[in-house]
């Protein structure tokens, strides 16, 4: 049975407008209203698929908006304001939403956290109406996981931060966390369009209500085009002939190493600081650069070289943003995203930046490491997407083959200007490219250790 939402949550507050200096473009005021519609014809499960950088965090906040003042709820009377769950799977993204969410009244939102809930006599918060935490924080607790310190009717709308990923990697666990509010209406929203590796995502949700996809935004003016730089690395393949020194680890003759056994299996320095001297090169050392590393001892090893070769001067220049650096890393991060801020001027990071993470002026991306999927190139990508001014566009520096993702039938979004890869010595034949169906990479937290130094 179709049940309207009231007048006033489509008219009286359209939409919240920050004083005026926030207005919703044509795609973002449409997923606005399919959702809303789907929520009106009592819909319980809705998935918006709009490709990184399209403001799906303005989105669900706008959507929040209207049914908090249109006092929607589960009963369907407005006789009390919603609770609203915002769950993410790391910290910085919930985070990020949180501040989001500001326009809100101070005492209606709150962040479900450890320290929250230790302040709270192990207690979870109840007294608000915007719920923000992490999948990792609900799915624990001695006995029982905290989320099950709230009744399954508790909340009546629960928005999911990059559904497709499932959260925690137990995805039998995020399931089940879900189906435990199964009375609430359910939003899913995500930049990955519908294939096979995520199949059970698209059962769960159905189709989207709405889709916006990275191509739509790059060809509309929203989303800044990119640039591809094939890079050369001085060794594709390592084959261990015994003239090497090896100075950790054991390794027998003959041994052989390729594209994703480098930093994961074996670190030869040379090799590393020879792509960090291509790139620096070439790169104008003011703009802020992102590099995706293979671990995060990698990314540890990338940010000294860089801070090795950088012309210039400041001390945090380049700094590393991983899972191990916490509170610290954070705050690199925070000053990174701050457009008043050039330093630091270069994060590297291993899997922490490679999905929502907000940061508009980013003029580099550096692939250091083998992609692992279609699905973690786009949101790599997506983090030099964002409109800036001046930004004209911004580069792929590839030392991996990534872009040979781009002939895949799915890609959504052509590069300008593709240029050729530059010469080396004795440049091997192309590897095909990387499975687009492989599975994506996680937040960094379990990773392989190199055991071979050379």
């Amino acid at each position: 049975m179709q049940t309207p939402l009231p007048a006033n949550c489509c008219r009286s507050r359209a939409f919240e407008a920050n004083g005026g200096k926030w207005q919703p473009r044509y795609y973002q005021h449409n997923a606005i209203t399919a959702a809303l519609e789907a929520v009106a014809q009592d819909q319980r499960r809705i998935l918006l698929t709009l490709a990184t950088g399209t403001g799906k965090t303005s989105i669900a906040f706008q959507i929040a908006w209207k049914l908090f003042h249109a006092k929607w709820n589960l009963t369907r009377e407005p006789v009390r304001r919603p609770r609203i769950l915002f769950l993410a799977d790391r910290n910085i993204l919930a985070d990020q939403a949180y501040n989001s969410f500001s326009a809100f009244p101070s005492d209606a939102i709150t962040r479900i956290d450890p320290t929250a809930i230790r302040k709270n006599g192990g207690r979870v918060p109840r007294n608000a109406s915007l719920f923000f935490t992490i999948f990792q924080t609900f799915m624990t607790g001695e006995g029982e996981p905290i989320f099950r310190q709230y009744d399954p009717d508790f909340f009546d709308f629960i928005i999911i931060d990059e559904c497709h990923r499932g959260g925690a990697k137990d995805e039998s666990e995020w399931r089940g966390l879900l189906a435990y509010f199964e009375p609430a209406t359910q939003l899913g929203l995500t930049a990955t369009p519908k294939r096979r590796h995520y199949a059970d995502t698209y059962a769960y949700f159905g189709e989207p209500a709405y889709t916006y996809a990275l191509r739509d935004g790059i060809e509309d003016g929203y989303l800044t085009p990119f640039k591809v730089r094939q890079m050369a690395s001085t060794i594709d393949e390592y084959v261990y002939d015994g003239s090497d020194q090896v100075p950790e680890g054991e390794v027998e003759l003959g041994d052989k190493f390729g594209e994703g056994d480098f930093n994961t299996r074996v670190i030869i320095e040379e090799r590393e600081l020879s792509r960090v001297r291509e790139f620096m090169d070439q790169i104008d050392q003011r703009h802020k650069t992102l590099a995706f590393c293979a671990t995060q001892d990698h990314a540890a090893l990338v940010r000294d070289l860089i801070n090795q070769v950088k012309t210039r001067t400041h001390p945090n220049y380049c700094m590393r943003v991983t899972a191990d650096d916490g509170a610290i890393g954070d705050q690199h991060l925070r000053d990174f995203q701050d457009n008043a801020k050039t330093i630091p001027t270069i994060l590297t990071t291993s899997q922490k930046l490679s999905t929502g993470v907000d940061a508009l002026n980013v003029r580099n991306i550096v692939l250091m490491r083998q992609i692992r999927s279609m699905i973690e190139f786009k949101q790599i990508i997506g983090r030099g997407t964002q409109v800036y001014e001046g930004k004209d566009f911004f580069t792929i520096w590839d030392f991996v083959k990534a872009h040979e993702n781009f002939n895949d039938p799915e890609w959504d979004g052509d590069p300008i200007d593709p240029e050729p890869p530059r010469p080396g010595p004795d440049q091997p034949a192309p590897e095909p490219p990387t499975d687009p169906e492989g599975p994506e990479g996680g937040s960094g937290e379990d990773e392989p250790k190199a055991k071979i130094r050379i």
